[in-house]
């Protein structure tokens, strides 16, 4: 009796960490609303982000200029964090990611002091549906 129960026990914490990695997937577009260095105007970025596993990959999109490519991407449980690297400059973000898989807050830190570092909240964007072809 006293296997059978161990055996229980193993097999609900098995399923409990595979459910809790599904629920952390944050394969997807996910944006956000920046402020420029004086509060003032504002832009949209958009990250594009690729999960396998714990190890996640994609881009950053800006207002302007090419898709910027994201390294040492990892997800762990509800953490979230992945560097980007542009003008010799290495910004590091790390994050968490809410229970409902829709939002993630995330603080960025640079590796270089004239660029301040900052929070910023990322929204999952909805798939659209695609329209049926014309006939």
């Amino acid at each position: 009796m006293k296997k059978l129960l161990c055996a229980c026990a193993a097999l609900i914490m098995a399923f409990t960490t595979v459910s809790a990695f599904a629920a952390t997937d944050v394969t997807g577009t996910w944006t956000a609303e920046m402020k420029d260095a004086d509060g003032g105007n504002g832009f949209q970025i958009s990250f594009a982000f690729k999960q396998v596993g714990t190890t996640l990959t994609g881009t950053l999109q800006g207002s302007q200029g090419e898709p910027m490519a994201i390294s040492e991407g990892k997800v762990d449980g509800d953490k979230i964090s992945f560097k980007i690297s542009f003008n010799g400059m290495t910004i590091t973000h790390e994050g968490t990611i809410n229970a409902a898989g829709n939002e993630i807050k995330l603080t960025s830190k640079s590796d270089q002091g004239d660029f301040p570092g900052g929070e910023m909240t990322l929204t999952r964007s909805k798939a659209t549906a695609t329209p049926p072809p014309a006939n």
